[in-house]
């Protein structure tokens, strides 16, 4: 494929969502993508939250896994000469906590996000299989109620949509992300 690396998400029903990563604006969200796509983390994983006409959220549990366990500093804090690029449909973004960055936390608009700049990078863009993210986003759903995430809209999927595998296309070292030490991470992902 060329230029930026990529990252191919095989769903289980069969479809692929084709992610085009972007070092140059994000590297440390990258990085982390990155790293925990190479350990599996995401592999066999249900899409856990849709929020209709706003996002399809991977996971708000830090994928039920001990390696997803972390946080990471905010882009603008490590790169302050990188401009943040907008959130809009057909964008990858990494999700938020106040501690920080989620370490995978990942998510797709499904419109433009103004808000999101600065706070939620994008770090990828879709480069094939934007309908089976649409096709995610407009399925029946069920509300979830989650300790500590009242006031937080948190919709399931009746049916599961389930991460066959993450495989990454990329040329070159695969670099760890830059971790927040000590933070304190979400009491639901525990």
């Amino acid at each position: 494929m060329g230029g930026h690396p990529f990252a191919v998400m095989e769903m289980e029903n069969g479809a692929e969502i084709v992610m085009e990563l972007l070092p140059d604006a994000a590297p440390n969200t990258v990085a982390s993508f990155a790293h925990l796509a190479a350990q599996g983390c995401f592999d066999g994983y249900a899409i856990q939250r849709i929020v209709p006409g706003k996002w399809v959220d991977v996971s708000y549990r830090a994928f039920g896994r001990p390696a997803c366990r972390y946080l990471i500093p905010r882009e603008s804090e490590l790169h302050p000469e990188i401009a943040p690029l907008p959130s809009d449909l057909g964008c990858v973004c990494m999700g938020g906590y106040a501690a920080g960055l989620a370490g995978g936390e990942f998510f797709f608009p499904l419109k433009p996000c103004p808000e999101h700049l600065g706070v939620y990078p994008v770090f990828g863009r879709i480069r094939s299989g934007l309908e089976e993210i649409l096709r995610i986003a407009a399925l029946p759903t069920k509300p979830v109620q989650v300790p500590g995430l009242e006031g937080i809209e948190i919709n399931e999927p009746l049916q599961p949509q389930i991460i066959r595998r993450v495989s990454l296309e990329w040329e070159g070292l695969l670099l760890p992300p830059v971790k927040l030490e000590n933070a304190l991470l979400p009491a639901n992902w525990r």
